[in-house]
């Protein structure tokens, strides 16, 4: 028989792990303060873009095994109850507990005496020990549990993840192993440690995730400057178990809610700390330059000089989300570059499977389109900004036909010049030979 668990948080940690908490065979109630959102899931109709998920959560309703609700006061006989709650960083980086410490204020008066309280969000280091106090729960203990989940493989990752990782005092052994037993169903190792410990273990997971990118981002421009390409270096370099292939592409920069966030939140945790961590304040420095790399590019291609005016230019841009397979906006690299390119007045017409045509308030000025074949029209270059697969399988013969410069800035190493045979379109990659041997045919741009 499953546990009593309560969720508190319909966003996109805290759904994923209601639904597959009751795929697991427990009953899940999931509490959320949006009244339109909750009465959207109780109707199976969930908005976050996700493999599966939709799927688990209608599952988990057609089997009673599922609730969703506003009345925090519905958690009161549940012998687990996880924080899913938004830690967006304040003005100084740090994590912004507001939202967890209202919730906190609300549960104080309705979890039972032998609750466990668990952390799922990421917050800073010391949280968890200090919750009881924050929340007046005492007698409540407090466990910390980070998610490691990849947006657009959250479900997967939930029901397979490589660790389990529970924080906990000495003492709250039990309870922590009440939280491992969640997961049993999963068949994954579960890691024990201090409560400190895993908090700082997911910061330093996505700070790591941080630099590599980074790192392989700036050795993409230095295979441009010498005549490599990063495509056979990353790959000798993967086959390497020291190294391993995971996070050796390169793009247009690294974002998402998670990784921008959370490296910051630990370099500030450094610095209050005293320890100079200069390896993630580069990181995050090289992630910033990567966006002028690809203005440079861009530029390039579209007036045969890196410091050339894009006024009045138009430029077709296929994706906006910060990686494929989902929906996100936030923090995306692919926002941050459509938007330099609006403000150095070129007029963007972009296009993402996930993202609708509307006035997206991150996006004004932007015209977003519904078809992809659209951001061709009259454009002098297209760009490609996010890695989605179909992009692949798109006409490039009909686009060319449709462009007034038939250039392509690949940020993504998406295409091929095999796939662009015969199309008349000019492949400028990211830290490759193409974009070598390209720097001739741009200097004069090509047009239809």
């Amino acid at each position: 028989m499953g546990s009593r668990v309560g969720v508190v948080g319909a966003g996109y940690v805290g759904l994923t792990s209601a639904a597959c908490l009751a795929h697991l065979g427990h009953h899940v109630i999931c509490v959320d303060n949006d009244e339109s959102k909750v009465e959207a899931l109780r109707a199976g109709t969930v908005s976050i873009v996700e493999p599966d998920l939709p799927e688990l959560v209608r599952e988990g309703l057609s089997e009673n095994r599922l609730v969703f609700t506003s009345d925090p006061g519905s958690l009161h006989e549940c012998e687990v109850v996880l924080l899913c709650l938004p830690t967006p960083p304040g003005t100084d980086g740090t994590a912004d507990l507001g939202v967890l410490e209202d919730v906190l204020e609300k549960l104080s008066t309705v979890l039972p005496p032998d609750c466990v309280l668990v952390t799922k969000s990421t917050v800073p280091v010391g949280t968890a020990a200090r919750i009881p106090a924050l929340a007046g729960l005492a007698s409540t203990t407090v466990i910390s549990n980070p998610e490691f989940l990849r947006e657009g493989h959250a479900v997967h990752d939930f029901l397979h993840p490589d660790r389990v990782l529970v924080g906990a005092a000495e003492p709250d052994r039990e309870s922590a192993d009440r939280v491992a037993a969640l997961y049993a169903g999963t068949g994954a190792p579960t890691l024990r440690s201090d409560s400190a410990s895993a908090e700082l273990a997911k910061y330093a997971s996505n700070a790591f995730f941080a630099v590599k990118l980074s790192f392989v981002n700036t050795l993409a421009e230095l295979c441009e400057r010498v005549g490599a390409d990063i495509t056979k270096v990353t790959k000798a370099m993967g086959m390497d178990e020291r190294i391993g292939p995971a996070f050796l592409t390169p793009g247009p920069g690294w974002g998402g809610s998670c990784l921008p966030k959370d490296t910051r939140a630990l370099l500030r945790t450094a610095e209050a700390s005293g320890v100079d961590f200069a390896l993630v304040r580069d990181a995050l420095r090289a992630n910033e330059y990567q966006h002028a790399i690809v203005m440079r590019k861009i530029r390039r291609a579209v007036t045969g000089a890196v410091d050339g005016s894009l006024s009045g230019t138009r430029i077709g841009v296929l994706g906006l989300a910060f990686k494929a397979g989902t929906g996100d906006l936030r923090d995306s690299p692919a926002v941050a570059i459509t938007r330099r390119l609006s403000h150095h007045n070129a007029t963007v017409t972009a296009y993402d499977p996930c993202v609708p045509a509307s006035n997206l308030p991150d996006l004004n000025g932007i015209r977003v389109v519904n078809d992809p074949y659209l951001v061709a029209k009259d454009a002098s270059a297209i760009v490609i900004l996010t890695e989605w697969p179909e992009f692949r399988s798109l006409d490039w013969t009909r686009l060319a036909t449709e462009v007034e410069q038939a250039v392509i800035v690949d940020t993504r190493n998406l295409l091929d010049e095999r796939l662009l045979s015969g199309t008349g379109f000019i492949l400028l990659g990211t830290g490759t030979v193409e974009m070598d041997r390209a720097k001739d045919a741009i200097s004069k741009p090509h047009t239809k």
